[in-house]
């Protein structure tokens, strides 16, 4: 069971969070714009990147990004912008949608476009689309599910993987198993 959400804390659970990268895609669509290729940026909008490249049948180029490094991604540092994309089908090119989980200060999103304009000529237009928008943002996406006025933290579902390491999987991997789980458990009281 996850904590309460308040003004400073967005608690994400698993079934939030694919439904909500659900509801932005049908955003997306209701909007009648049309993209030839998803780019997300990794390491936020992979899995929003791989939902949308799949429901709109266009090919996923994925662009690494990272800032949140410090203190297990909590603390921004300088970013780091890739210098090259992966893409399974031809190049960059077209209208693309760019997709992440979130837009927080707005400067990896506005320096990810300046990269674009920069380096990949050969794109014609690109928008944006994110789960959530932070008021504390210098851009505003295009397409975004949820403005977040207070700023909170959002403790997205996957978090708990930043601090697990290799040695301690077995141990992890037992915290779902109870009595409870058993098929020939008996009902809880």
């Amino acid at each position: 069971m996850l904590p309460i959400s308040d003004d400073k804390h967005l608690w994400v659970s698993w079934d939030d969070y694919h439904r909500n990268i659900e509801k932005l895609a049908l955003m997306v669509h209701e909007s009648g714009w049309k993209f030839d290729q998803v780019l997300c940026l990794a390491r936020g909008g992979l899995r929003p990147g791989d939902i949308f490249s799949r429901i709109f049948d266009v090919p996923l180029a994925i662009l690494s990004t990272s800032s949140y490094r410090e203190e297990a991604g909590t603390v921004r540092g300088l970013l780091d912008i890739a210098r090259f994309i992966t893409i399974t089908r031809g190049a960059l090119s077209g209208r693309v949608l760019l997709v992440d989980d979130l837009v927080d200060s707005g400067v990896t999103l506005e320096q990810v476009q300046h990269h674009l304009k920069e380096y990949f000529p050969a794109v014609t237009e690109v928008k944006s689309a994110v789960i959530w928008c932070k008021a504390c943002s210098s851009v505003r996406p295009d397409f975004y599910l949820e403005y977040l006025p207070s700023n909170p933290w959002i403790h997205q579902p996957f978090e708990e993987y930043d601090s697990l390491r290799p040695h301690q999987l077995k141990v992890w991997m037992r915290k779902g198993e109870s009595a409870d789980n058993r098929p020939d458990a008996p009902p809880l009281a």
